[in-house]
């Protein structure tokens, strides 16, 4: 073999292992951790993560959409808080003595469910239509909007938690099909469904069209101020879903519910091979890259890692995952 095609083997390898570095370095952990904690990889534990992830991937998806667009969705935590809290005051037992709304119905759970979906889908209509119509960049649209939404739930619940949830709710989190979480089903159907908006219909063709090359996508007929605004609605109806989820397993709901689940949703993301620079990502990689975090969060607290320590490790793993994903992008101009 010449010496040239050495260094070119050599320079594939280093490429490659540059690339795939978050994923080597998390085997690498995990491998460590199931030696000094062999419990680690017990069943039961995975079903915890595979709980503990389903709410993050179905968050992660509505995040991916405006990040394919060269976007971001700051705003994602705070709209999951809201969908929440509307699961939370209006789906409590009717014989619960601190009802929020005493007066309030018996209402079956999949009503709620379509108002909060509904209402957190009229929110990122709102994000859409500023991002679009009004040029606002969508870090400072949705960070905005982060704010605003907080406050309106902080003014909504009088900043009081909410308990008392209904078992048809709660049953929601807490049940099982086959041994399989219904939180894991939830989350493969969101997956599916986005799986075909993205790989199936024109509307995900035109949102990797516009995160490639917005002034081409328009000059080829692409209806980019549309197509934004149906990507942050389809967020928010997400965003909604999972709130809702969110109250389901922890049996009531705050105005702070998904504080930060945005930047996780993020770092997900982009671990998952969602490109900061646009018109990049799959289901898949997205799937992967939400595992994976959730998986780095458990292997620290397995460690005895503390809680403070675990923010900083964190921090660090979305800083190199996006220094990644930007010599990706450099190496292809």
């Amino acid at each position: 073999m010449s010496t040239r095609k050495m260094k070119l083997n050599s320079s594939n390898i280093k490429n490659r292992m540059i690339e795939n570095a978050m994923y080597i370095i998390l085997i690498t952990m995990v491998i460590v951790v199931t030696i000094l904690r062999p419990k680690f990889l017990s069943l039961g534990n995975f079903q915890n993560i595979l709980m503990n992830s389903s709410v993050r991937l179905i968050i992660a998806l509505g995040v991916s959409g405006a990040l394919i667009t060269r976007g971001t969705d700051l705003s994602a935590g705070r709209i999951v808080g809201v969908g929440a809290v509307i699961a939370g005051t209006l789906l409590q037992r009717p014989d619960y003595a601190a009802k929020f709304f005493p007066n309030f119905p018996d209402t079956p759970v999949w009503m709620i469910l379509l108002l909060a979906m509904v209402v957190t889908m009229l929110i990122g209509l709102i994000n859409g239509l500023v991002i679009a119509y009004l040029h606002v960049p969508p870090f400072i649209a949705t960070l905005g909007m982060q704010s605003i939404v907080y406050g309106f739930a902080q003014v909504y619940t009088r900043n009081e938690p909410i308990g008392g949830l209904k078992v048809e709710l709660t049953g929601i989190a807490t049940g099982r099909v086959f041994g399989i979480p219904n939180l894991a089903i939830i989350a493969l159907i969101v997956i599916a469904f986005m799986w075909f908006i993205l790989n199936m219909t024109k509307f995900g063709k035109y949102i990797y069209a516009i995160g490639g090359n917005e002034v081409a996508a328009e000059v080829a007929g692409v209806n980019v101020t549309f197509t934004k605004i149906r990507v942050y609605a389809l967020a928010g109806l997400l965003y909604g879903l999972a709130g809702v989820l969110m109250a389901a397993k922890s049996g009531g709901a705050t105005a702070n519910y998904g504080i930060g689940y945005e930047l996780e949703a993020i770092a997900a993301c982009t671990i998952g091979g969602v490109s900061t620079a646009g018109g990049v990502g799959t289901i898949g990689g997205i799937v992967s890259g939400v595992l994976i975090f959730e998986l780095l969060k458990t292997a620290l607290q397995f460690l005895g890692v503390t809680p403070d320590l675990q923010y900083v490790a964190i921090g660090l793993v979305i800083v190199a995952a996006v220094a990644i994903d930007i010599r990706k992008y450099l190496a292809k101009k």
